[in-house]
């Protein structure tokens, strides 16, 4: 059985690792798709970059292709593509399953607010001077909106990928890609003179050291929430549950084929 592992995350690697090394007993066939946007990392299995869009779209990928099941391993903010996998799913008749690791939880001592919209960030950054925005790409209108605020002084902007257009000089950007160490994040806070951080409740380790550097130095941060997305068949937070619940319900379909054939 060919699964299509939608990913782009150390989680998703990981899954299609662990799929891969034990294909031959559980007799599944992982093909793992990402949008190579920041890096495109070395997997054993068959490997799908840039989207679906070059095959006529997701729903004709999976019948071209005889995909019995997509696993979703996105990011938790990829909400379109959460979308369309659920929904190609449901068009072509298989299971869609999604795994999201947990948000993270605040802590005494954290100083967190949460946030919905770009007027909503706006608003919770008025009066403050240097923030540090580490949610991932922005527009240029967001950017040019938070440089306006009488009280921002100048920006530094966090990412992975190269913005797309050119910065003034009040924006200092910083191109990092996770994990990062605490030292380095309490370093970075404080020699940039940071005041409030933006992030992403992306969940996970990689990235989680600048809330602890943030809780040190008592700064506040803004959490964009997690978007809502349409319900998955099943939905796991653990990769182990995750990967047993598959073998569990989608493993040995190949060997008992050949089994059952050889009886005939």
């Amino acid at each position: 059985m060919k699964i299509l592992l939608l990913g782009g995350t150390a989680d998703g690697r990981r899954l299609a690792d662990a799929f891969y090394q034990g294909q031959h007993q559980s007799g599944l066939s992982v093909i793992y798709s990402l949008a190579g946007l920041v890096r495109v990392p070395k997997v054993d299995c068959q490997l799908v970059v840039g989207g679906f869009t070059q095959f006529g779209g997701l729903a004709n990928y999976l019948r071209d292709n005889q995909i019995g099941a997509i696993l979703d391993v996105t990011h938790p903010y990829a909400q379109t593509m959460s979308s369309k996998a659920v929904d190609a799913a449901r068009d072509v008749g298989i299971p869609c399953w999604r795994f999201h690791r947990p948000a993270w939880q605040q802590k005494d001592g954290d100083v967190w607010k949460n946030y919905q919209t770009d007027d909503d960030l706006l608003a919770q950054l008025d009066g403050f001077h240097v923030p540090l925005l580490s949610a991932g790409q922005m527009s240029e209108t967001l950017l040019t909106r938070i440089l306006q605020l009488p009280s921002v002084e100048r920006i530094v902007w966090r990412t992975a990928v190269e913005p797309k257009f050119a910065l003034p000089d009040n924006i200092d950007w910083i191109k990092a890609i996770g994990p990062f160490a605490l030292a380095d994040e309490r370093q970075l806070l404080s020699e940039q003179g940071i005041d409030v951080i933006v992030s992403k409740n992306s969940g996970g380790s990689a990235t989680y050291s600048k809330l602890d550097a943030a809780r040190e130095l008592l700064i506040p941060v803004l959490l964009h929430s997690r978007p809502t997305l349409p319900a998955a068949d099943r939905e796991f937070s653990d990769t182990q549950d995750c990967l047993q619940a598959c073998l569990a319900a989608w493993g040995n379909t190949h060997s008992k084929t050949q089994q059952k054939d050889s009886q005939q």
